[in-house]
Order: structure tokens, then sequence, then C-alpha cells
């Protein structure tokens, strides 16, 4: 497995991330954090470690500067701004295109929280790029307007015990035009902390991408 960072220009600030690349990745997943959370996130690390298992390179990287997460953490004008979260996403998405490592491979978009918004408006707005989503605990019912426009596949994991979130997921997946599941774990919280239950949900995001990848194999 060989890293890097990735440096990623979007509206006028330069966002930072970590890009992780198997010797021969089937497809690269771009992960979108949630409200208050970074790169470093140990939740989707150990998401991006079961991924990378798998043969699928991934980028973990940040949302905002940190100019703008200390200003988010007094405000919070910035977590819940879905526009400005899907077009850096959007600049990730173009970045990874560019890549000589990630140029030919299929993008996956996994968002956490709000970041599952962002994953959603930018897998409308690069349809021809974006071929799976997974949200986990997310908030897909912020991307709104664009869900109809989303055609990538769409994977919504949620907890048995989340139960506010799971009704806001049900009420976005009967939005969806493109093929979706809700994938509910069993006794599970918001944050996934039960015993097992984070292995669950990468295990099903794991499986949602792979068939990402055989797609793009068979269409060869």
């Amino acid at each position: 497995m060989r890293s890097e960072t990735a440096r990623i220009a979007a509206d006028d600030a330069l966002l930072v991330g970590d890009l992780a690349l198997p010797e021969h990745p089937s497809a690269v997943v771009a992960f979108a954090h949630g409200s208050g959370s970074s790169r470093h996130s140990p939740r989707n690390r150990a998401v991006a470690a079961v991924l990378q298992g798998a043969g699928l390179a991934t980028l973990l990287f940040d949302l905002l500067t940190d100019a703008e997460e200390r200003v988010d953490a007094i405000t919070a004008e910035h977590r819940f701004d879905i526009p400005l979260l899907g077009r850096r996403l959007v600049a990730a998405v173009d970045w990874l295109a560019g890549h000589p490592g990630t140029s030919g491979l299929p993008v996956g978009l996994f968002g956490a929280s709000t970041g599952a918004a962002a994953a959603l408006t930018a897998a409308a707005e690069r349809p021809e790029r974006v071929r799976a989503v997974v949200s986990r605990g997310g908030r897909p019912d912020l991307a709104g307007g664009v869900l109809n426009r989303v055609r990538a596949p769409v994977l919504l994991v949620v907890g048995g015990d989340d139960h506010e979130v799971l009704r806001l997921n049900e009420q976005a997946a009967a939005m969806l035009a493109a093929p979706h599941e809700v994938h509910v774990v069993p006794g599970a919280t918001h944050l996934f902390e039960e015993p097992g239950a984070l292995e669950q949900a990468a295990e099903a995001a794991r499986d949602w991408f792979a068939r990402m990848a055989e797609q793009r194999d068979a269409q060869r």
C-alpha cells in the first residue's frame, strides 16, 4: 500500500487529504466526513482500512480548511452548507480524474453525517465519474432537490436504534431515482459504537463498492 498527501484546490482554498493506493486498485473511494470531524476520524479510517483490504484505493480529505474549521467550531456555519461541501467533493472527484494512480478508475463516495448529503450532491454533478455512493449514519435528506438527479447506486447504512436518522433516510430513499437500498445495522446507534456495529457497516460498504468494481471489469 502506497500513501501520499493530496492537495486539492477548491473555492480558492487548498484542501489536504491522504490518498492510499494498493498496487492494482480496482476503484477509488473518496470520503466526505461529517460535522465537526476530519480526515483523521477513527471511524472513517477504520472503514477505509476495510476497503483497502479489498483492493480499493481511498482518499480521506478535509472538506474545510483549518481556518474554516476554527470558525465552524464556534458558529457551525459551514458544516450544514451542503452546496459548499458538495463543491469541495466535486473538486476531489476531478482531482482523482487527473491523478495518474486513479485517473482510469471508477469513483465511489462514502459520506458520514452531513458528508452524505455532500456525496449525493457530488454524485449528481459528476454522474459520468461517480459510480456508487454509501452513506453511514448520514443525512441524505439534506441533499434535497438533487436526490432525483443521482444516477449512481446508493446504499444508506443506518443504525437500527438511530430512530430519527433512520426515518430521515427512509424519506430520502423514497426520493431517489437511482437504485438504492437501506441497510439497517440492528442495535446500532448514530456513531456505530456498539461492538461489531462499525464492522458491519464497513463490510456493507465494501460489498457495495466491490459491485462497482465488478461492473467496471464486466464492461471491459
